[in-house]
């Protein structure tokens, strides 16, 4: 399985063979213990639960963002620690409109994993298309087998990231294009819930993650979000584009859009806003 998205009726074939892995990343920003609870009420069989607070980020030390990509290697351990091999399909969903399971989709693909797609409409689409249901715990189950196929994690990897000293000194000296997943007021600066500034990185461009789903969660046709993407980026897309948002997470939705419609290669500043924000010295940019 190599496509990008996986449809609720295919992934209810898939599960009836071996080798599919399946993980749940529901989460709340605002109540961290809901995507959990939401997990335990009813999921996906055999899926199992990631935390993107505890499991799927970084220590935060107030200089490095709300979530801080973990260091590799570990994250490595934890996905090996799920049943992760070098020969498994993976599936990851959220609730509904991908926010987070795009987040997963990335970190798989920065360890070098190419076989793993976001279930399109999330748990709303599963829902809808009658797929059974788990309640419960699940905990992962290793075979011998699974342990000698295990991850082997490549020397780079294959999702390039920039930290705030490159994205500083491309202020100065334009290499890439900022894109800025965040909602227009936050990007704006006129309002701002989650971090202690407001604004955003100058000369960054704005492209709200929401704009990528229709009203059912579930990803625009790749054609239209093609077009979406050129007319918002034009000669821009030639010389790189740099995804950002308050933490990271929804950067990534706007990336795998973006991988989705053709346009392949850009990176993804981890840190963003909270980590941009954190270091007064750093500029702010406020107004649409």
């Amino acid at each position: 399985m190599i496509d990008l998205l996986i449809q609720a009726e295919t992934l209810r074939d898939r599960l009836a063979r071996p080798g599919c892995l399946v993980f749940d990343v529901r989460h709340d920003l605002s109540d961290h213990q809901a995507g959990r609870q939401a997990y335990l009420a009813g999921h996906i069989p055999g899926a199992l639960y990631l935390d993107h607070e505890t499991q799927l980020c970084a220590v935060r030390n107030g200089r490095n963002g709300r979530h801080p990509l973990p260091d590799r290697t570990e994250f490595a351990a934890l996905l090996r620690a799920q049943g992760l091999t070098s020969r498994s399909d993976v599936v990851v969903y959220d609730a509904a409109n991908s926010m987070f399971a795009a987040h997963l989709w990335w970190m798989l693909r920065w360890l070098g994993h190419e076989s793993v797609a976001v279930l399109d409409g999330g748990w709303a689409a599963w829902q809808a298309a009658g797929g059974a249901v788990e309640t419960g715990p699940r905990t992962a189950s290793v075979s011998e087998a699974q342990a000698i196929q295990s991850l082997v994690l490549t020397g780079q990897p294959s999702m390039p990231v920039v930290d705030a000293r490159a994205v500083l000194s491309n202020l100065d000296d334009p290499r890439f294009t900022v894109l800025d997943a965040r909602g227009p007021e936050r990007f704006s600066g006129d309002v701002e819930p989650m971090d202690p500034v407001g604004g955003h990185i100058p000369g960054a461009l704005n492209r709200p993650f929401a704009h990528n789903v229709g009203t059912d969660g579930r990803f625009k046709p790749s054609a239209q979000l093609r077009q979406e993407f050129e007319s918002l980026l034009g000669g821009r897309l030639d010389r790189g584009i740099v995804h950002q948002c308050g933490s990271g997470i929804t950067a990534c939705h706007n990336l795998f859009a973006m991988e989705l419609s053709g346009l392949r290669g850009s990176a993804l500043y981890p840190g963003s806003w909270s980590e941009w924000c954190s270091d007064p010295e750093r500029p702010v940019a406020r107004g649409a």
